[in-house]
């Protein structure tokens, strides 16, 4: 999913600290903001705010540190992340509704329900995911700024 070479009309990375709820939310709103700046159509905004969160938060719960990229082209807007933590030992089974590894202090601050990663792949268009056990994640989704819905002639 190399779509970061097309024309890239703004970029902006932030820094993500693991282990810091205080500050949860602070980047999503940070894109949400740029997005309505940029003219984003609001249904768009709204899947990648909600993908952005659950990726920020995903960072905050399980690593040390992260960065997460954002990306906006004519075409589409891709966010990037990379973190340094325990990576995912199982992708699929991460991928599954309620599967969660949080622990007490997470569960405690209101996280850890095990539904982050499966509403980044239902509010995103492509997503790629790719971990390794004890050095960190890569996450890397694309939303497109204009779907072509397709009409089946039987629907």
């Amino acid at each position: 999913m190399d779509k970061t070479d097309h024309n890239i009309l703004f970029h902006k990375m932030f820094h993500i600290e693991g282990g810091n709820f205080t500050s949860a939310g602070l980047i999503s709103d940070q894109v949400k903001k740029i997005l309505k700046e940029a003219g984003i159509p609001k249904k768009v905004i709204r899947r990648a705010s909600i993908a952005t969160f659950e990726a920020e938060m995903n960072v905050i719960c399980y690593a040390t540190q992260g960065d997460l990229s954002l990306f906006i082209t004519p075409l589409f807007l891709k966010i990037v992340v990379d973190d340094e933590g325990h990576g995912i030992p199982d992708i699929h089974l991460a991928m599954s509704e309620g599967y969660s590894t949080a622990d007490e202090k997470i569960r405690e601050w209101g996280f850890g329900a095990g539904m982050g990663l499966p509403n980044i792949r239902r509010n995103t268009d492509e997503m790629v995911l790719t971990s390794t056990f004890r050095q960190g994640t890569h996450l890397e989704f694309v939303i497109y700024l204009e779907r072509q819905e397709t009409q089946l002639p039987f629907e």
